[in-house]
């Protein structure tokens, strides 16, 4: 796979992404969307961004042997390393955005509201910190 030349663009693009899935597929109605299969996508798509913003930002691939997998540890890892603080804004993340909306298609639109805004903090976090490499 050829790197991107600018991943913090392509994590933006992934929310942004996932608030079109939200406003075009999402009908909501009394607070609650109404189908969870486009809040799990929406909630998918956000995470992946947020992963992609780390990935560009850290050294979380440094150390990766060939055919291993990375998983939330190692991405916490590698915040922590650079900034403690942001540890608590990517663990709500994590677990309003890839468990909460991606796995249980949570529908309360207040919940959604907040885990995308979590997820951008991280990257708007990973945005300080990166440097296109030349």
């Amino acid at each position: 796979m050829a790197p991107r030349k600018n991943p913090i663009a392509e994590a933006e693009r992934y929310m942004e992404n996932a608030k079109t899935i939200l406003s075009e597929k999402g009908e909501k109605k009394d607070g609650y969307y109404h189908d969870p299969k486009y809040v799990r996508m929406a909630g998918n798509c956000a995470w992946n961004g947020v992963l992609l913003a780390i990935e560009a930002s850290t050294d979380v691939r440094k150390n990766l042997k060939k055919g291993q997998r990375l998983d939330f540890f190692d991405y916490q890892k590698a915040v922590i390393k650079k900034d403690k603080k942001m540890n608590i804004t990517l663990l709500s993340a994590y677990e309003s955005l890839h468990k909460c909306l991606g796995y249980d298609g949570n529908p309360n639109c207040k919940i959604v509201q907040a885990a995308l805004a979590d997820g951008q903090k991280v990257i708007d976090w990973a945005k300080k910190h990166f440097s296109i490499p030349e």
